[in-house]
């Protein structure tokens, strides 16, 4: 007996009115939720990857950052910094405004210099100098969720907004795979998938306008034929016909009248 794989369940997503309406209640509520929002979805990062970025790592005057560690809670209670889980994680990430600002905001009262700081030291999100544990994250989320009356969502599912509203906005996806540092393209489309049947409709209607096109076209060179050569058969005769000169009389012999 085969037991039949159970239903997935339906995926809750934000839209952007959604995010906006979260974000304005939590930078009255939560400033340092609200800043971390900013920054996953201003820039398509992981959870683990923000929580473990460090200030030296930002340039907030070029609006880049570079992606050098990520968090971890082994068992749900030791916390870690390791590097990314792939080459193409560490990388260069680029900002929006709004990410900067919020990168900006949490470093403004204390920030750190210094030549390749040791990891935990100098981070932009942290509790009186301690990591923020990804379980807290998670719980201060959700409760400004529903505090905000926006649907509840996961904090990864603030990377998938990313990716919907760059694609909303016609960004082309192997930019956005570009932008989320997946290592291959196919990863994007695999992982995405359910967002890429925008980039499939476009190419449809793509497919549909220019078939129209030259449906138009053809119909509108057929309109400028001229008439006399969609004349028919017998009405081509008859205007032959009258184009014929009428023929001239004999002449008459005179010779023979006069004898």
């Amino acid at each position: 007996m085969v037991i039949r794989r159970p239903r997935r369940a339906d995926r809750i997503e934000w839209t952007v009115d959604h995010a906006a309406t979260f974000l304005r209640y939590a930078h009255g509520a939560d400033p340092l939720s609200a800043d971390l929002t900013e920054l996953l979805i201003g820039s398509g990062i992981r959870k683990g990857e923000a929580l473990a970025l460090h200030g030296d790592d930002a340039y907030l005057d070029k609006r880049f950052m570079y992606i050098r560690w990520t968090l971890s809670a082994i068992d749900n209670k030791e916390l870690v910094f390791t590097e990314p889980k792939t080459r193409s994680s560490r990388n260069r990430v680029a900002l929006s405004d709004r990410a900067t600002a919020a990168i900006a905001h949490r470093l403004a009262p204390d920030t750190f210099r210094g030549p390749n700081p040791a990891p935990g030291h100098g981070l932009v999100f942290h509790r009186h100098g301690r990591p923020l544990h990804p379980s807290y994250v998670l719980r201060r989320f959700h409760r400004l969720c529903r505090e905000a009356g926006v649907p509840v969502i996961g904090v990864h599912d603030l990377r998938h907004l990313a990716c919907a509203l760059a694609m909303d906005e016609n960004v082309p996806l192997p930019i956005v795979s570009k932008t989320l540092r997946h290592s291959t393209f196919s990863t994007t489309v695999d992982v995405y998938h359910y967002l890429t049947i925008q980039a499939v409709r476009e190419a449809v209607d793509a497919i549909n306008h220019a078939l129209d096109q030259a449906d138009h076209n053809a119909r509108h060179h057929t309109a400028r034929i001229p008439r006399t050569s969609r004349l028919t058969t017998h009405q081509t005769r008859k205007t032959t016909q009258r184009r014929q000169p009428a023929p001239r009389p004999a002449r008459r012999d005179h010779t023979a009248t006069t004898r």
